[in-house]
């Protein structure tokens, strides 16, 4: 009797264990399948479909518009599809896929509400690639909302989901995440591999030299053996390595001796050639310095071609723009470049090819951050016309909203015959009788200018004459002409400013070198002699700063980081005008 009873017992456990798993999979719903037609034939199919069918291929339709580049096309299928009538596996692909338009229209943080519906809580029941895209794209809405620790959590629970060059692709995105993380947020972590990503960018930061970091890699390798990254180094860390195994030992500076621009170069190549002697008095081993002269040379191909013939492993130069546009417009170099002056933005250049400047924009951005520390969020732009106003305007709107500040106004700063006018209509001075004294908006926080020294001194005076004294004023580099022109400096008189540590502090030891030679170090061209010492510093660093994108190195014509883009940007300390006197200003606590 028993032996008969069980077959059947058997059947039946069998059919309410597949009632039980078929149970979850209704509630769930089914994905869009990969597509057999075009996306027009799948939404007329659509349209002549039932409402949660329809739904299905439409969902189907935009993804594939999404995956084809029509960008616009996915946005407008997907507002054809009723949300409140999908499934949860239906919600959580079509919310990814918004997710994703959001992403590549530059709008994370629409992204991260997206990807917070309830019905990702049933994300582990979905199959492991629509997992795996769901959860990428919360790793990148996460990283361009700046949550960095969040963003490389995300893709370290990712990892064992991937595999081959995905699984590579993941990992050197993690270490790009977690060597920008400030060392004071490298601490451990409960995850253990996430532990041991920051316990390895924190080994790299404390290590000073090539020779250092390269032990501290080994080291932490004999560490953790069983971690993704000692099992393949990210690609920075393993040029990082080679590096160290062929050090700095001859550098190029290619700069003209003529033209319009000899007299900035001259003091590039002084305060170059100034950095490399301190080197040697100190007693370190310092590489060989050849010169050339950019004249000498018909075209930028026989000048790599003679600097190859000559050993010189990496070139410092050229500085003319329009020779670095044609380095940037190339797919490979010959040998790696630090370019003395910028391409175009957002041109792509080739790997081999850094670029540093004094660029006004970092000084924009710099306004823009300390501005926000120092509490303010609303804020009128005074900047010169023509395109270099445009971009310093654009670089410190771009930073200025993207903290949530609000930007009231911005105009070119007009000629000083119109300026009272000019800001009397900014800040909407307005009578009130013959006996009332005229009133003005009270919204404005700050007033952002960039200007010449001649320009500025006509504002400040302007603002107290249009009753807008005691409105703060924060500016670029550019008004300070470093005279110590006490008459000039009173006409500037609480105005803040961003300046290069160099022209803020006379105690700087290669300053004083430097101003017993070239006395005019000490005025407006010592940007460039501390522009020219940190291309020195930067030479043999190069490599560094590529392999731990959040390094800082304390320059004097600023803190230098690299950007993604390898371009070398300036973090600059805070002085104000006070009493005919340049004072320095303590840094801002977000700094």
């Amino acid at each position: 009797m028993t032996a008969r009873l069980r077959p059947l017992l058997i059947l039946c456990l069998v059919g309410l264990l597949s009632a039980c798993g078929s149970s979850p999979t209704s509630t769930l719903g089914e994905l869009p399948r990969t597509p057999q037609a075009s996306t027009q034939q799948l939404l007329e199919q659509a349209a002549s479909s039932d409402a949660e069918k329809a739904a299905l291929l439409r969902l189907t339709a935009a993804d594939q518009s999404f995956k084809q580049g029509d960008l616009d096309r996915a946005a407008q299928i997907l507002q054809q599809v009723p949300m409140d009538i999908l499934k949860p596996a239906q919600q959580i692909f079509a919310r990814t896929l918004q997710a994703e338009l959001a992403l590549a229209n530059g709008d994370p943080r629409q992204a991260l509400v997206l990807l917070q519906h309830p019905a990702f809580e049933r994300l582990s029941e979905l199959p492991v690639d629509q997992q795996i895209r769901s959860q990428l794209a919360r790793a990148e809405a996460l990283e361009g909302d700046g949550q960095l620790m969040a963003a490389a959590r995300e893709r370290v629970f990712i990892a064992p989901l991937l595999g081959g060059q995905a699984a590579e692709q993941n990992n050197e995105a993690i270490w790009g995440l977690v060597s920008s993380l400030p060392s004071e947020q490298l601490g451990a972590a409960e995850e253990p591999d996430l532990a041991g990503w920051l316990s390895l960018a924190a080994a790299l930061k404390q290590a000073g030299t090539l020779g250092q970091q390269q032990a501290a890699i080994d080291s932490w390798r004999d560490q953790h053996p069983g971690h993704p990254a000692a099992q393949r180094l990210p690609e920075a860390l393993v040029k990082l390595r080679e590096m160290a195994d062929q050090p700095l030992t001859h550098i190029g500076l290619l700069l003209p001796t003529d033209g319009q621009l000899a007299s900035v170069a001259r003091a590039l190549r002084d305060g170059f050639l100034a950095a490399h002697l301190q080197d040697r008095q100190m007693g370190n081993t310092s590489p060989k310095i050849e010169l050339y002269d950019t004249a000498r040379f018909r075209s930028l191909d026989d000048f790599y071609q003679q600097a190859q013939a000559d050993g010189v492993q990496l070139v410092v130069g050229p500085l003319e723009k329009e020779q670095v546009r044609q380095l940037a417009e190339r797919e490979q170099l010959p040998i790696t470049t630090l370019a003395l002056n910028y391409s175009d933005a957002g041109q792509k250049t080739p790997p081999q090819l850094f670029q540093f400047g004094l660029a006004a924009e970092d000084e924009a951005r710099e306004v823009a951050r300390r501005a926000w520390a120092d509490g303010h969020r609303s804020a009128i732009a005074l900047t010169p016309r023509g395109e270099w106003g445009s971009r310093v305007l654009d670089a410190f709107r771009q930073t200025w909203l993207d903290q949530g500040g609000t930007l009231l106004a911005a105009e070119p700063l007009a000629e000083p015959v119109e300026l009272a006018k000019q800001i009397a209509d900014l800040f909407q001075v307005r009578s009130n009788g013959a006996n009332a004294e005229p009133t003005r908006r009270q919204d404005v926080d700050f007033v952002f200018l960039a200007a010449t020294p001649q320009q500025a001194q006509q504002v400040k005076p302007t603002l107290i004459f249009q009753y807008a004294g005691d409105v703060p004023v924060y500016a670029t580099s550019h008004l300070h002409a470093a005279t110590n022109n006490r008459t000039q400096y009173l006409d500037l008189d609480g105005i803040r400013f961003a300046e290069t540590p160099w022209l803020l502090d006379p105690s700087i030891p290669l300053r004083q070198q430097a101003e017993q030679q070239w006395p005019q170090a000490a005025g407006s061209l010592g940007r460039l002699y501390a522009m020219g010492a940190d291309a020195y510093l930067l030479a043999p660093r190069l490599s560094q700063l590529t392999a731990l994108p959040g390094m800082r190195l304390e320059g004097l014509s600023g803190t230098l980081s690299l950007t993604p883009g390898q371009r070398v940007e300036r973090e600059l300390p805070w002085a104000e005008f006070r009493d005919g006197q340049v004072q320095r200003l303590p840094d801002s606590p977000a700094q």
